[in-house]
């Protein structure tokens, strides 16, 4: 299988999509863990130093967390911030078994005392993905419990569904 152009991923929007309604109605995705300092600057283009910058930081606010807890926290934070490029494919579920979909439009920011501050701007498409219509493959990719999951495997699929944005019919589209 060839490897798509962009990638694609399953991003969650707060815990049990909490901030899913904000985030389409602001035009973004983004990412928290409690490190309230601005990363611009501070992100590497390898994840791995992002982690060893990091966890200490994310342990320090929560000493009750692993470390292994902690390197999935920041990396989740640097996949979103800087791992995730500007053109690659989103999907966020909304808590309601949808998923909507989006393009990520540009570099990371910091919106602070917001929520999900370490943020991405997205153009969110006019589409809404529904769980059961994805194959079995894909319901089990998006429903990792992690952040962040890559998807990419299933770019074929998940661009059956963009072809079919409003105007066209295609089954299974919300």
């Amino acid at each position: 299988m060839t490897q798509p152009a962009k990638n694609y991923y399953r991003v969650m929007l707060g815990r049990q999509s909490a901030h899913a309604a904000e985030c389409l109605q602001g035009g973004f995705i983004g990412a928290d863990f409690g490190i309230e300092q601005d990363l611009s600057g501070q992100l590497p283009d390898e994840w791995r130093q992002f982690n060893a910058a990091f966890i200490p930081v994310f342990l320090a606010g929560h000493p009750d967390k692993s470390r292994i807890a902690a390197g999935l926290a920041c990396g989740a934070l640097w996949t979103v911030a800087k791992g995730i490029r500007t053109g690659d494919v989103v999907l966020c579920p909304d808590g309601t078994g949808r998923y909507h979909v989006g393009e990520v439009l540009g570099a990371y920011s910091y919106a602070p005392g917001q929520v999900l501050p370490h943020r991405r701007p997205v153009k969110w498409l006019p589409i809404a993905i529904d769980r059961a219509a994805m194959s079995e493959a894909l319901r089990n990719s998006t429903g990792s419990l992690l952040t962040v999951a890559n998807i990419s495997e299933y770019h074929q699929e998940t661009e059956q569904f963009l072809a079919a944005l409003p105007g066209q019919t295609a089954p299974n589209i919300v």
